[in-house]
């Protein structure tokens, strides 16, 4: 049975009427019984997103339901309300048993209710990118494109419980678009073997698992005392999953052993895996998706190594204007990455079924990097893409400070999905170009402004074209409200770059690590250059029109950007059509 929690932001008054429907006992110096008396929907709990966190578990007819990690509230310090369900148990035999410190808790402000108010209340909640409707979300995964009912399926790193990281959960949403998302059940929940990690799923259509034809197959890190594999399989289209009796699937005495990313190997008739592992990928083969033997490890002296491996995808990429193919490795990166904190780097090379081998570029393995913003990590496909797309989607987020940006009703986005494809710069070097899906072409609405200098009133969400010429002197784009906070991109045709300023977009404070200046090559000279820019809510993601390069960085204005100025260009913005 599945059970469904909602994170809400409506005031103490309206979501704590003064009902005496939970009773708290203490049970020992540092445990409380806590019993909900009367039959209701939902149990709130007080959350504090800088309170310590604390073990609660719910006990149901003598037996251990769930054990959960929840921030629980002092008094005076309470943030928002988690509404725990309830539906589907036995109020008369369930008890949840918090074990806390010496704070005191606000023990007093815990009620039961039978409905809520789930609307908005975050003024940076984005408008054109994918969100929880409440609550932590970090990495995308399992995602996979159903070519039946036309279905791009995203599951994603969820915490229910708080918007915090913390109780791993598979989040899903559904779109017909990849840009209108429709929210579903938890997919996969915490169990007894511990949180659910990241991973992937693929499409199983020879039933070589046994559990059916076109049964979609999950694959996912099981964390607790140490991380080990595990596998799910859902009869409905990924709606439900049911989890293999059998788990775990692969074991390792390996701290960091993560993240699998499965795929069916045309050349070899079997199951591909690749496994995050400390600073290394690793490779696996299977011919039922339940027993896997190791291949092969790839990592040792490429690349950066400044930060822990997470999240890997081997892909069969194309080559722009041939008929060449590639194999690209993902490898997300945390910390290392080149402006600090998480990134997406990537390697170009072939792969035989067994072994992935780099090429060498200038006799080396040359490191690369995806995306040249800030806020651009755990990067992976999805499987099945139509029409052999390559299609990828990205947390939009950084380690340094996704738990502290100042959300609270939920956080974290995904940006704009992204197809991706391999072409040669000035140098002969291959690199990954990345334009957006052609999905969010269906984003850019009428022109509404153009000029060659300053376009105001600008819609608080919007899409803006910029073509510059090459000369000696740099050209500018600067976003820009009534109170002065700004960001100003730069190309600098002398230095080959392209530069975002984020030192004065407006909330800052919140991290060290915030404000930033984020910079990238052209790759390509040419005598004119065009970016698109999209503009949200609290993200800014830059696209050379021609997909050399994307930049993809956070803002928190305190008011929205109301005006663009563009030295050495043409402009042209676009409303949203969403």
């Amino acid at each position: 049975m599945k059970h469904f929690v909602l994170l809400t932001l409506l005031s103490i008054v309206s979501l704590c009427p003064s009902m005496a429907n939970v009773v708290c006992q203490k049970a020992g110096p540092h445990n409380m019984h806590v019993r909900v008396e009367g039959d209701y929907r939902y149990l709130l709990l007080p959350i504090g997103d800088k309170a310590h966190e604390y073990r609660v578990q719910l006990i149901e007819d003598n037996q251990l339901y769930r054990s959960l990690i929840i921030r629980l509230a002092n008094e005076g310090e309470i943030d928002y309300y988690v509404p725990l369900d309830l539906q589907g148990l036995n109020l008369d035999a369930l008890h949840l048993n918090v074990r806390y410190g010496n704070e005191p808790i606000a023990w007093d402000k815990i009620q039961a209710v039978n409905s809520y108010d789930a609307s908005n209340t975050d003024k940076y909640r984005p408008l054109f990118h994918h969100t929880p409707q409440w609550g932590w979300m970090n990495d995308p995964n399992g995602m996979f494109y159903d070519e039946q009912k036309e279905l791009w399926h995203l599951y994603y790193q969820h915490n229910p419980y708080a918007s915090t990281w913390q109780n791993m959960t598979w989040g899903h949403s559904i779109s017909k678009d990849l840009l209108h998302w429709e929210h579903q059940p938890y997919a996969l929940e915490v169990d007894a073997n511990g949180a659910i990690f990241s991973g992937s799923c693929v499409i199983d259509k020879d039933n070589t698992a046994g559990f059916g034809k076109n049964a979609v197959i999950a694959f996912y890190t099981t964390a607790a005392d140490c991380q080990t594999q595990s596998m799910a399989y859902s009869l409905d289209g990924g709606l439900t999953f049911t989890k293999y009796a059998g788990n775990p699937i692969i074991v390792a005495g390996i701290p960091d052993f993560r993240d699998p990313k499965v795929w069916w190997n045309e050349q070899t008739s079997e199951w591909n895996m690749a496994l995050a592992c400390g600073q290394e990928m690793q490779f696996y083969a299977s011919k039922n998706l339940k027993q896997w033997n190791y291949l092969s490890s790839f990592g040792k002296g490429v690349g950066c190594h400044d930060g822990v491996w997470e999240c890997p995808d081997l892909m069969r990429v194309s080559v722009r204007g041939t008929d060449e193919y590639k194999w690209v490795l993902l490898c997300n990166i945390n910390p290392g990455g080149p402006f600090g904190g998480s990134a997406t780097q990537y390697f170009v090379g072939d792969w035989d079924g067994k072994q992935f081998t780099p090429l060498y570029e200038n006799d080396q393995v040359i490191t690369k990097w995806m995306d040249y913003g800030k806020d651009h990590y755990a990067t992976v496909s999805f499987a099945h893409a139509p029409h052999n797309r390559n299609t990828v989607m990205v947390w939009m987020s950084n380690w340094q400070y996704a738990n502290d940006v100042p959300t609270m009703q939920f956080r974290s986005a995904n940006a704009l999905p992204r197809d991706i494809d391999l072409y040669q710069d000035d140098k002969g070097i291959y690199r990954l170009g990345v334009k957006v899906s052609p999905e969010v072409a269906d984003l850019k609405g009428d022109a509404v402004k153009e000029g060659t200098s300053r376009i105001k009133p600008l819609p608080a969400t919007a899409i803006i074209d910029v073509e510059v010429t090459s000369t000696t002197r740099p050209a500018t784009i600067t976003l820009r409200n009534e109170k002065g906070e700004q960001v100003v991109m730069t190309y600098d045709f002398k230095a080959g770059t392209f530069s975002m300023d984020r030192m004065q977009s407006g909330l800052t404070h919140f991290s060290k690590d915030f404000a930033a200046v984020t910079t990238t090559p052209l790759f390509v000279s040419a005598k004119k250059h065009r970016v698109t820019i999209y503009v949200d809510k609290y993200s800014i993601e830059a696209f050379d029109a021609k997909g050399y390069w994307s930049m993809t960085n956070l803002v928190f204005p305190t008011q929205p950007y109301n005006q663009v100025e563009v030295v050495g260009g043409k402009v042209k913005v676009y409303s949203i059509n969403y």
